[in-house]
């Protein structure tokens, strides 16, 4: 996962092991899990003023839980698209791998989509040695153009040790490891400015008839309620799979996640005229329709958090990542920033992840002991003391995050063990899932442009799979 995603191809309708075993099971437990969340981080939100952030526990003592072997004179280049703080926050972890190892890191910038990035590295004769692949669908790609090495047995011990099955086959690839999952994301959360909420005295809404009536009750007091990133056609994939996976349930995701049924399937429509109950109403949305389609993603955060209770947009739909870009805000999580799950459309509320794998491009020593420390405790420990990370490392020890919100997102996706679904789009091709300006990215801009032509937007999108999944 990333906050921009990058692409990956086709091969069949093969998803990954993980979506398609849990075609009957639904995200309910996740779901009760995430809702606790809220209700822990939503007691006092009409408080005084000056509430104040709770202390943070003492964590643990960093001491080593992991052997990582000595690669003095050894050179690394790890690629990832990660830019601005999560690139520092990585750069962070790799610098602790470098001084218990001797080695010596470099972080590769990688262009967007990351996939042809790397195909050109190799084509060139100089693969970086490991890749943080945001899909399970590129991993799928680098295996099948045999570009990765599969996962060694430090590493393979360390994710028997640190992780739910649920996130090791997301790694996989026919029974053989491949991938280890660093960062995670929880991408049905609804983050908001708890001052616009009390200005306005608006309530948290559980559901989306409730969610369209706090939006209205926000509006009516001179603040555009919703904060959308328009520019980015991700966010809006994130939009459609949240009412989807609760509005038709996890048997029909997996399918349209497969295309084993078509997007001019009735509930597809339906899930778009849901949206459509939102993008339909541009007085709704933070500069309009237009406003919106201008708007990137760190924008749409940002321009929530700033403002006092006055600011652009009183709510921003993303996931825990939204934490980082508030972060460049004076506003702080749990005070100034709450969050609440996002509203159930069907009778769950759903829970979409995302994450970004790391896979050894080359077979090499170092290769597979950044690996093995990527899949340890110790390396998420240092990125989830700086905030802006979710890791599915179970041994993690929570007291590691910030703040009690980030702690209890954290709690929520370890509880849901096995039972999320992985962002849909991310199991797609590259050309229709995950590329700007074009497939799904591209119908969904347009859909928000004119969220009335519900049909015309169902037969692009179909068009544009359909060619995706035979190419």
């Amino acid at each position: 996962m990333r906050t921009t995603r990058t692409a990956r191809k086709a091969f069949g309708t093969r998803t990954s092991t993980t979506t398609s075993t849990r075609s009957t099971r639904t995200a309910r437990s996740a779901a009760v899990a995430i809702v606790a969340v809220g209700a822990v981080t939503l007691a006092g939100c009409g408080g005084s003023d000056d509430a104040k952030e709770p202390e943070k526990p003492a964590s643990k003592a960093p001491a080593a839980t992991v052997q990582l072997p000595q690669l003095k004179g050894e050179t690394i280049e790890v690629a990832a698209v990660w830019t601005g703080p999560e690139q520092e926050n990585f750069t962070k972890v790799l610098k602790e791998f470098e001084k218990r190892t001797g080695a010596s890191v470099t972080f590769v910038p990688a262009q967007d989509p990351i996939v042809n990035f790397l195909g050109t590295k190799i084509a060139g004769g100089s693969p970086p040695d490991v890749a943080m692949l945001p899909q399970v669908g590129a991993i799928q790609q680098a295996v099948a153009k045999k570009w990765a090495k599969p996962v060694g047995a430090e590493a393979k011990a360390q994710l028997a040790k640190n992780y739910d099955k649920g996130w090791q086959d997301l790694g996989a690839v026919d029974g053989t490891q491949y991938g280890v999952y660093f960062k995670a994301a929880n991408k049905s959360l609804v983050w908001y400015n708890n001052a616009a909420f009390e200005n306005a005295g608006a309530t948290v809404p559980t559901t989306w008839k409730d969610f369209l009536t706090t939006a209205e009750t926000i509006s009516a007091s001179g603040v555009t309620p919703v904060s959308v990133a328009g520019a980015d056609g991700w966010t809006l994939t994130d939009w459609f799979e949240n009412i989807y996976l609760s509005q038709a349930g996890p048997e029909k995701y997996d399918q349209l996640a497969q295309h084993k049924i078509k997007w001019t399937d009735g509930s597809v429509r339906d899930a778009l005229t849901t949206l459509g109950e939102l993008f339909g109403k541009p007085a709704l949305i933070a500069g309009g329709a237009d406003g919106a389609l201008q708007t990137e993603y760190p924008a749409s955060v940002t321009q929530t958090f700033t403002g006092g209770d006055q600011p652009k947009g009183a709510m921003v739909f993303e996931g825990d990542f939204v934490g980082i870009n508030i972060a460049q805000t004076e506003a702080k999580i749990g005070t100034d920033a709450k969050v609440f799950p996002f509203p159930a459309v069907g009778p769950d509320a759903p829970v979409v992840t995302g994450g970004d794998a790391a896979v050894a491009l080359k077979d090499s020593k170092g290769a597979q002991a950044l690996l093995t420390f990527l899949a340890s405790p110790d390396a998420a420990k240092i990125w989830a003391e700086s905030g802006g990370f979710l890791s599915p490392n179970k041994s993690l020890d929570v007291a590691a995050y910030p703040n009690d919100v980030q702690r209890d997102i954290a709690k929520a996706l370890i509880a849901a063990g096995d039972d999320f679904r992985f962002d849909m789009s991310d199991q797609m091709p590259q050309s229709f899932g995950g590329t700007p300006g074009k497939g799904e990215w591209k119908a969904l801009q347009d859909f928000l442009k004119n969220p009335k032509d519900v049909a015309g937007a169902q037969q692009k999108l179909e068009s544009d799979a359909a060619k995706a999944y035979t190419s």
